[in-house]
């Protein structure tokens, strides 16, 4: 099927043959075949790399220039949602306008009706009908990319939702794309929608397993190792000298540095002059992206600089997105990754290594890791654009065991996908949000979940119908709803607590705080630190004893210690101590080595606290304790920048940050009127030239 034979523009058939896409491959011709131009709702359940975005290009430019309706295409994380915005944004071209919305939970964003095509995670679009947006109703296409994480237990449920909901407020056809997963024909029958099933992979995969000596593959030529190293050294060594690349996959961070740390030693033999400089760098950048480069920051450089790299949670954006573009450009040969690579970004390489088939489960030990994750690893071997074929390699410790990773992995189906929206935080998140926006009675609420994937999963809501009257009674004592016989409605609150995407046990937490408490800065972190949101430090063995010592001295209500919550309690106590030290203008460096919070975890979690202390700020202030606001926004702002109180009128310049604001205070300008009566030239000396009159034009001087 040629493209100039398609239902489509004439102006998106150029665009598409100007890509050099001339002919549909399998699974493309079969979506068109089933109707996607026709605009019938489909799931397109195919391998990594199949060509899945272009039957979604499709789509999204045949609804928004013909049907003249928006288009919005969720994705599971920000990274996803960054990259297609940069791959979709040459729309532009053809008079499509795109744009992208992944933070601010408390927002209807209205801006977003003045565009054609809206990216967002599933996160943001939740968020976004909390507050019913207007341009909701124009909305013709939903995509939903990687529709099998609704089997994620931390993100699925919240998809589920959003997908029933949008089914239920908009007129849309439904695009749901997968990776092969064994029951994709009951999503399908869920959504109401054709099944596309393929095969098809334009890179053939070769899957195979190394028993330590040897490599055996299912469809090709068993591959003999020569050395002494460990299995995933000589083949990454090998891949480097055929001139090609590799991702090997680990369990944990602490391997995955260490695995590029052993590769770089092979990598740094194969770099060309031009890619040395490039690597030089791209290393000094990754210093740079912190204020104090921590232990694991100069690791990263090191390796970097080595032509290998580690990406991983505890790397900031910014030095993932420097080994990401490195990589893309074949300057970086090899990167050692946690799975979270896997279901992130597209990175190819001609072959993949994954290391570690067990992983860690707290509370239940190490077990293998589910088939579906493998495959999603799997599929990253073989670049389209460079190979006609790639390598996925287990690793096994043993003879025995590569029998048993080729039974596990290589010959069995993924496991199915089930609904995880039965788990009581999430129902209880959800509940809320529905009565908020307009349900209101226990018939109609019993209905919309009846719609679910869950009920049709499972044949009806019985299973949760009881937690869902528990819920409801819980919302009626925290004064959330108004629950009169079989009608309800959100209070005041309530409805806030909706908007503002928190849990309700969490708003409640913090309301009770609020109320009849001073809060000072250390025990508004603590506030913020104790919440289902935030993911508390990990405590060692000697974390209790020095924490609980400070819990004494500072005179604070504990848990006893055989209290079931008394290990949460001394996590987020960790927690708040950490924020409180970045307050004090620790450096990122120290926070590592006292606390082993990485760059990436510190700003993930100084991320989730501002919004819980604006969302803290926002209940303030209906409870009418506009006093405590100011202490709020004080916190919000010290954690923001990590400075101390001194320091926040000079951090409210445009250009000044911790380390600027701090060499300003010792050099004894500590005002804003200081600042302003202070020459040109003394600031250049503190400052440089450059900021120094940037901060001047900031005054109003010219």
């Amino acid at each position: 099927m040629r493209v100039g034979d398609l239902d489509l523009p004439d102006s998106v058939k150029a665009y598409l043959r100007g890509l050099g896409i001339n002919e549909l491959n399998p699974p493309q011709r079969k979506a068109v075949e089933k109707g996607l131009l026709d605009f019938k709702s489909m799931v397109v359940s195919s391998p990594t790399a199949s060509g899945k975005t272009l039957i979604a290009e499709m789509a999204i430019l045949k609804n928004i220039l013909e049907r003249r309706k928006k288009a919005i295409y969720i994705v599971p994380l920000r990274a996803l949602a960054y990259e297609k915005y940069e791959d979709f944004s040459n729309y532009e071209k053809l008079g499509v306008k795109v744009a992208m919305s992944v933070g601010d939970y408390d927002s209807a964003d209205g801006w977003l009706g003045k565009y054609d095509l809206i990216i967002v995670t599933s996160e943001k679009m939740d968020s976004l009908l909390r507050h019913n947006p207007t341009w909701i109703r124009d909305v013709g296409l939903v995509v939903v990319d990687e529709i099998h994480l609704m089997n994620d237990e931390s993100r699925g449920p919240t998809l589920e939702v959003v997908l029933t909901r949008l089914r239920e407020e908009t007129d849309s056809q439904i695009l749901g794309l997968s990776a092969t997963i064994s029951n994709s024909r009951e999503i399908a029958e869920w959504l109401g929608a054709e099944l596309v099933e393929s095969d098809y992979r334009p890179v053939k995969l070769y899957e195979g397993v190394c028993d330590g000596r040897e490599v055996h593959f299912l469809e090709k030529e068993n591959l003999l190792l020569n050395g002494s190293e460990r299995s995933e050294l000589l083949l990454a060594e090998l891949t480097i000298k055929e001139g090609k690349q590799a991702l090997v996959f680990a369990s944990s961070r602490r391997n995955a540095e260490s695995i590029a740390e052993r590769i770089g030693i092979f990598t740094s033999h194969f770099i060309s002059e031009g890619d040395l400089k490039g690597l030089e760098e791209i290393s000094r950048k990754v210093l740079e992206s912190t204020s104090h480069p921590t232990k694991q920051c100069r690791k990263l450089a090191e390796c970097i600089k080595m032509g290998s790299a580690f990406h991983h949670a505890g790397l900031t954006n910014t030095q993932r997105s420097l080994v990401e573009k490195a990589f893309r450009k074949n300057i970086i040969k090899v990167i050692a990754a946690t799975p979270t690579l896997a279901a992130g970004v597209n990175l190819p390489a001609y072959r993949v290594l994954i290391r570690d088939a067990m992983r860690y489960y707290p509370g239940y030990g190490m077990h293998y890791i589910p088939v579906l994750e493998y495959q999603q690893m799997a599929g990253r071997a073989g670049r389209p654009k460079y190979d006609k074929e790639g390598e996925a390699i287990l690793i096994a410790n043993s003879p025995r065991q590569a029998e048993e990773l080729a039974r596990r992995f290589i010959e069995r189906d993924s496991e199915e996908i089930t609904s995880k929206l039965s788990l009581e935080p999430v129902l209880r998140m959800h509940t809320l949000s529905l009565i908020a926006t307009g349900i209101s009675s226990e018939d109609s609420l019993m209905r919309f979940f009846s719609k679910t994937f869950f009920a049709h999963q499972f044949g009806d809501v019985d299973v949760i119908e009881e937690r869902i009257f528990r819920i409801l009674k819980d919302l009626e004592a925290q004064k959330f709803i108004i629950w009169t016989g079989r009608e309800m409605m959100p209070t005041r609150i309530g409805k806030r607590v909706a908007e503002l995407y928190l849990d309700p046990d969490t708003a409640y937490h913090i309301i009770q705080r609020l109320r009849g408490w001073n809060p000072d800065h250390f025990g508004l972190l603590l506030m913020v630190s104790n919440t289902r949101e935030m993911r508390p430090l990990r405590l060692s063995r000697l974390d209790f004893k020095r924490i609980e010592e400070e819990v004494r001295r500072r005179g604070i209500s504990a848990p006893e210690p055989w209290e079931l919550d008394y290990d949460t309690f001394i996590s987020a106590f960790k927690t708040a101590l950490m924020f409180e030290e970045w307050c004090d203008e620790r450096g990122e460096d120290y926070l590592l080595e006292k606390y082993n919070v990485s760059p990436g975890g510190l700003y993930t979690r100084k991320e989730i606290a501002d919004w819980l202390l604006y969302s803290a700020q926002e209940l303030a202030i209906l409870l009418g304790e506009h006093e405590k606001v100011k202490a709020i926004r004080r916190t919000r702002t010290r954690l923001s920048y990590g400075v101390r109180e001194e320091l926040l009128p000079l951090v409210a310049l445009k250009g000044i940050g911790r380390v600027r604001a701090r060499k300003l205070y010792d050099a004894g300008f500590r005002t804003i009127a200081s600042l302003r009566n202070a020459p040109l030239k003394r600031l250049s000396e503190i400052l440089g030239e450059n900021i120094a009159r940037n901060v001047k034009e900031q005054l109003g001087e010219k």
